[in-house]
């Protein structure tokens, strides 16, 4: 913002400390009400004919903008995006660690993206992986659910998987 001595217009429509409209002045005169009050001239919009000018305490209205962008980034959800990578011929033992570690991130508000890397001739077995995604979408199914269903990318199967909101688990 383009404050005091910087604002360059010769005369600007002017807002006093209580919000009212004072009218077109001339920039000194702005200037000088401004000094009375000892608070700033700011410019809140150059491109306005005549710009528009308000008389206001520049410091204080800094710090409250900070707060307020600090407070909507408090409120922001970050989602994390974690990987699990199966192989098409997996065992069951390991299916149900791997099944372990995609609860607990759901559990705890990630994102999960299970993947299967074919590799050599299993990319002829398409199917199996395919079996093996959809059997943990649907151990899963309690607390997940798909956001894609298993697609192929390069010799990569993939399967997204979300945590179920609140209004989902409602519905059902």
């Amino acid at each position: 913002m383009i404050l005091n001595e910087a604002i360059r217009a010769r005369q600007v429509r002017l807002i006093g400390v209580d919000g009212k409209q004072v009218g077109v002045v001339s920039k000194q005169e702005a200037l000088r009400q401004a000094a009375e009050e000892n608070l700033d001239l700011v410019l809140l919009s150059p491109n306005a004919k005549p710009p528009v000018a308000r008389i206001m305490d520049y410091g204080k209205f800094r710090f409250q903008q900070q707060k307020k962008a600090k407070e909507s980034r408090k409120k922001q959800k970050v989602v994390a995006m974690k990987e699990l990578r199966l192989s098409p011929t997996i065992e069951g033992n390991d299916f149900d660690f791997k099944l372990k570690h995609a609860r607990k991130f759901l559990e705890k508000g990630a994102k999960v993206r299970i993947s299967i890397r074919f590799r050599g001739r299993a990319i002829t077995h398409k199917d199996l992986g395919r079996q093996v995604l959809l059997k943990m979408a649907d151990e899963t199914s309690d607390i997940a659910t798909v956001i894609s269903k298993p697609k192929m990318e390069g010799r990569q199967m993939f399967l997204m998987l979300a945590p179920t909101s609140e209004k989902d688990k409602k519905k059902n």
